[in-house]
Protein backbone atom coordinates (compact mmCIF):
# COMPACT_ATOMS: atom_id res chain seq x y z
CA UNK A 1 0.00 0.00 0.00
CA UNK A 2 1.21 3.75 -0.87
CA UNK A 3 0.98 5.99 2.31
CA UNK A 4 1.14 9.71 2.66
CA UNK A 5 0.77 11.82 4.92
CA UNK A 6 -1.67 14.86 5.70
CA UNK A 7 -0.49 18.53 5.10
CA UNK A 8 -2.64 19.88 7.61
CA UNK A 9 -1.89 16.76 9.99
CA UNK A 10 1.95 15.42 9.30
CA UNK A 11 1.74 13.36 12.16
CA UNK A 12 -1.48 11.34 10.74
CA UNK A 13 -0.18 8.34 7.89
CA UNK A 14 -2.80 7.45 5.28
CA UNK A 15 -2.72 4.20 3.24
CA UNK A 16 -4.04 4.07 0.05
CA UNK A 17 -5.97 0.87 -0.77
CA UNK A 18 -7.92 0.21 -4.79
CA UNK A 19 -10.74 -1.59 -4.73
CA UNK A 20 -12.92 -3.21 -7.41
CA UNK A 21 -16.17 -3.54 -5.44
CA UNK A 22 -15.80 0.59 -4.22
CA UNK A 23 -18.14 3.56 -5.91
CA UNK A 24 -17.10 6.36 -4.02
CA UNK A 25 -14.09 7.66 -2.11
CA UNK A 26 -13.84 5.82 1.20
CA UNK A 27 -11.94 7.00 4.24
CA UNK A 28 -11.62 4.68 7.45
CA UNK A 29 -10.24 4.68 11.13
CA UNK A 30 -9.57 1.28 12.52
CA UNK A 31 -10.54 1.21 15.96
CA UNK A 32 -8.15 -1.80 16.21
CA UNK A 33 -5.09 0.11 15.74
CA UNK A 34 -5.60 3.23 14.75
CA UNK A 35 -5.06 2.47 10.74
CA UNK A 36 -6.08 5.07 8.44
CA UNK A 37 -7.01 3.86 5.02
CA UNK A 38 -8.51 5.88 1.96
CA UNK A 39 -9.89 3.66 -0.36
CA UNK A 40 -10.38 4.68 -4.29
CA UNK A 41 -12.57 3.27 -6.75
CA UNK A 42 -10.64 2.02 -10.13
CA UNK A 43 -10.00 4.88 -12.01
CA UNK A 44 -9.84 7.77 -9.64
CA UNK A 45 -6.99 9.94 -9.59
CA UNK A 46 -4.71 9.41 -6.58
CA UNK A 47 -4.97 13.42 -6.36
CA UNK A 48 -8.50 13.21 -5.80
CA UNK A 49 -8.12 10.95 -3.48
CA UNK A 50 -5.68 12.93 -1.57
CA UNK A 51 -7.77 16.43 -1.72
CA UNK A 52 -10.48 14.38 0.09
CA UNK A 53 -8.44 12.91 2.84
CA UNK A 54 -7.06 16.73 3.28
CA UNK A 55 -10.76 17.75 3.71
CA UNK A 56 -11.20 15.50 6.14
CA UNK A 57 -7.75 16.07 7.88
CA UNK A 58 -9.90 17.62 11.59
CA UNK A 59 -12.31 14.61 11.25
CA UNK A 60 -9.09 12.50 10.84
CA UNK A 61 -7.81 14.09 14.04
CA UNK A 62 -10.58 13.61 16.48
CA UNK A 63 -11.51 10.27 15.27
CA UNK A 64 -7.93 9.31 16.47
CA UNK A 65 -7.90 11.15 19.74
CA UNK A 66 -10.92 8.68 20.47
CA UNK A 67 -9.28 5.57 19.98
CA UNK A 68 -7.77 4.33 23.62
CA UNK A 69 -4.09 4.76 23.38
CA UNK A 70 -1.22 2.60 22.15
CA UNK A 71 0.21 0.79 25.45
CA UNK A 72 3.78 -0.55 24.97
CA UNK A 73 4.87 -3.07 27.06
CA UNK A 74 7.97 -2.56 29.57
CA UNK A 75 8.71 -2.46 32.82
CA UNK A 76 5.69 -1.58 35.41
CA UNK A 77 3.30 -1.60 32.62
CA UNK A 78 0.36 -3.52 33.25
CA UNK A 79 -0.54 -6.05 30.33
CA UNK A 80 -3.60 -8.83 30.84
CA UNK A 81 -2.99 -12.67 30.26
CA UNK A 82 -6.32 -14.94 30.50
CA UNK A 83 -7.52 -12.18 31.66
CA UNK A 84 -5.73 -11.49 34.60
CA UNK A 85 -3.53 -8.12 34.89
CA UNK A 86 0.12 -9.21 35.41
CA UNK A 87 2.49 -6.47 36.19
CA UNK A 88 5.71 -6.50 33.89
CA UNK A 89 9.31 -6.58 36.49
CA UNK A 90 12.75 -7.47 35.92
CA UNK A 91 13.64 -11.13 35.64
CA UNK A 92 16.53 -13.34 35.24
CA UNK A 93 17.45 -14.68 31.62
CA UNK A 94 16.61 -14.38 28.36
CA UNK A 95 12.77 -15.34 28.33
CA UNK A 96 9.84 -14.03 29.77
CA UNK A 97 8.07 -16.05 32.03
CA UNK A 98 4.70 -16.09 34.53
CA UNK A 99 5.53 -15.70 38.53
CA UNK A 100 2.14 -15.16 40.22
CA UNK A 101 0.49 -11.91 39.17
CA UNK A 102 3.83 -10.64 37.75
CA UNK A 103 5.44 -11.16 34.03
CA UNK A 104 9.23 -11.73 34.58
CA UNK A 105 11.17 -10.00 31.12
CA UNK A 106 14.87 -9.17 30.61
CA UNK A 107 15.43 -5.62 31.00
CA UNK A 108 15.21 -4.23 27.68
CA UNK A 109 13.27 -6.96 25.73
CA UNK A 110 10.18 -6.96 27.76
CA UNK A 111 7.95 -6.76 24.52
CA UNK A 112 9.81 -9.27 22.30
CA UNK A 113 10.28 -11.83 25.09
CA UNK A 114 6.96 -11.92 26.47
CA UNK A 115 5.61 -11.51 22.96
CA UNK A 116 7.17 -14.96 22.64
CA UNK A 117 5.46 -16.39 25.94
CA UNK A 118 2.17 -15.61 25.26
CA UNK A 119 2.66 -17.01 21.35
CA UNK A 120 3.88 -20.05 23.11
CA UNK A 121 0.76 -20.19 25.99
CA UNK A 122 -1.86 -19.16 22.92
CA UNK A 123 -0.72 -22.46 21.22
CA UNK A 124 -0.80 -24.53 23.97
CA UNK A 125 -4.24 -23.39 24.93
CA UNK A 126 -5.88 -23.08 21.44
CA UNK A 127 -5.14 -26.43 20.27
CA UNK A 128 -6.18 -28.25 23.57
CA UNK A 129 -9.31 -26.02 23.18
CA UNK A 130 -9.45 -27.43 19.03
CA UNK A 131 -8.89 -30.63 19.57
CA UNK A 132 -11.46 -30.49 22.70
CA UNK A 133 -14.33 -29.17 20.71
CA UNK A 134 -12.95 -31.28 17.49
CA UNK A 135 -13.86 -34.53 19.09
CA UNK A 136 -16.91 -33.19 20.36
CA UNK A 137 -18.18 -32.94 17.23
CA UNK A 138 -16.66 -36.11 15.44
CA UNK A 139 -14.67 -33.91 12.90
CA UNK A 140 -10.66 -33.75 12.63
CA UNK A 141 -9.41 -30.18 12.09
CA UNK A 142 -6.00 -29.96 10.39
CA UNK A 143 -2.99 -27.47 10.81
CA UNK A 144 -3.41 -25.08 13.50
CA UNK A 145 -1.09 -21.69 12.94
CA UNK A 146 -1.05 -18.30 15.05
CA UNK A 147 -0.96 -14.66 13.31
CA UNK A 148 -1.01 -11.24 14.82
CA UNK A 149 -5.14 -10.41 12.94
CA UNK A 150 -6.25 -7.15 12.76
CA UNK A 151 -9.63 -8.03 11.34
CA UNK A 152 -11.06 -11.27 13.19
CA UNK A 153 -10.34 -13.50 16.03
CA UNK A 154 -9.81 -16.79 13.58
CA UNK A 155 -10.65 -18.36 10.56
CA UNK A 156 -10.97 -21.76 9.17
CA UNK A 157 -9.88 -23.20 5.43
CA UNK A 158 -11.81 -25.08 2.97
CA UNK A 159 -9.09 -27.92 3.95
CA UNK A 160 -10.20 -27.45 7.74
CA UNK A 161 -6.51 -25.57 8.79
CA UNK A 162 -7.28 -23.47 11.55
CA UNK A 163 -6.10 -19.74 12.36
CA UNK A 164 -6.37 -17.84 15.51
CA UNK A 165 -4.98 -14.08 16.44
CA UNK A 166 -2.48 -15.05 19.20
CA UNK A 167 -3.70 -11.78 21.33
CA UNK A 168 -6.74 -14.38 22.53
CA UNK A 169 -4.30 -15.38 25.10
CA UNK A 170 -5.16 -11.53 26.67
CA UNK A 171 -8.65 -12.30 26.90
CA UNK A 172 -10.70 -14.55 29.29
CA UNK A 173 -10.15 -18.04 28.90
CA UNK A 174 -14.49 -18.47 28.07
CA UNK A 175 -13.44 -16.21 25.12
CA UNK A 176 -10.51 -17.83 23.88
CA UNK A 177 -12.66 -21.02 24.33
CA UNK A 178 -15.72 -20.15 22.23
CA UNK A 179 -13.38 -18.72 19.62
CA UNK A 180 -12.23 -22.00 18.97
CA UNK A 181 -15.34 -23.43 19.09
CA UNK A 182 -17.00 -20.81 16.45
CA UNK A 183 -14.01 -21.70 14.28
CA UNK A 184 -14.25 -25.96 14.96
CA UNK A 185 -17.92 -24.85 14.17
CA UNK A 186 -17.01 -24.33 10.58
CA UNK A 187 -15.54 -27.83 9.81
CA UNK A 188 -18.90 -28.84 9.62
CA UNK A 189 -20.92 -25.50 8.11
CA UNK A 190 -18.49 -23.27 6.45
CA UNK A 191 -20.61 -20.23 6.53
CA UNK A 192 -22.77 -18.28 8.95
CA UNK A 193 -26.12 -20.17 8.44
CA UNK A 194 -28.87 -21.32 11.62
CA UNK A 195 -27.36 -24.88 11.33
CA UNK A 196 -24.26 -23.44 12.09
CA UNK A 197 -24.89 -21.62 15.03
CA UNK A 198 -27.19 -24.59 16.22
CA UNK A 199 -23.58 -26.20 16.23
CA UNK A 200 -21.64 -23.42 17.83
CA UNK A 201 -24.70 -23.29 20.62
CA UNK A 202 -24.06 -27.25 20.70
CA UNK A 203 -20.35 -27.16 21.47
CA UNK A 204 -20.61 -23.73 23.50
CA UNK A 205 -24.18 -22.97 25.03
CA UNK A 206 -23.03 -20.08 26.84
CA UNK A 207 -21.45 -18.11 23.81
CA UNK A 208 -23.44 -14.91 23.66
CA UNK A 209 -21.59 -13.19 26.29
CA UNK A 210 -18.40 -13.92 24.64
CA UNK A 211 -19.10 -12.86 21.57
CA UNK A 212 -20.22 -9.09 22.90
CA UNK A 213 -16.88 -9.11 25.56
CA UNK A 214 -15.14 -9.32 21.69
CA UNK A 215 -17.42 -7.15 20.61
CA UNK A 216 -17.06 -4.55 23.20
CA UNK A 217 -13.52 -5.06 24.46
CA UNK A 218 -11.71 -7.41 21.84
CA UNK A 219 -10.16 -3.92 20.09
CA UNK A 220 -8.06 -2.57 23.27
CA UNK A 221 -6.00 -6.03 22.79
CA UNK A 222 -4.33 -4.57 19.66
CA UNK A 223 -3.45 -1.19 21.19
CA UNK A 224 -0.86 -3.66 23.02
CA UNK A 225 2.57 -3.03 20.94
CA UNK A 226 5.31 -5.54 21.97
CA UNK A 227 7.99 -4.30 19.49
CA UNK A 228 9.33 -0.79 18.49
CA UNK A 229 8.18 -1.44 14.74
CA UNK A 230 4.43 -2.61 15.28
Amino acid sequence: MREFSLRDAPDVSVSVRRSSRARRISLRVSSLDGRVTLTLPHGTPERVGRAFAEEKARWLVGALAKLEPVRPVKLGSTLPVAGTDRVVVAGAGRRARLTGTALEAPPGREGPAIEALLRHMARDSLAEATARHAAALGETPGRLTLRDTRSRWGSCSSDGNLMFSWRLILAPPRVLDYVAAHEVAHLRHMDHSRAFWSTVEDLFPDHKPQRRWLKERGGALHRYRFRAAD
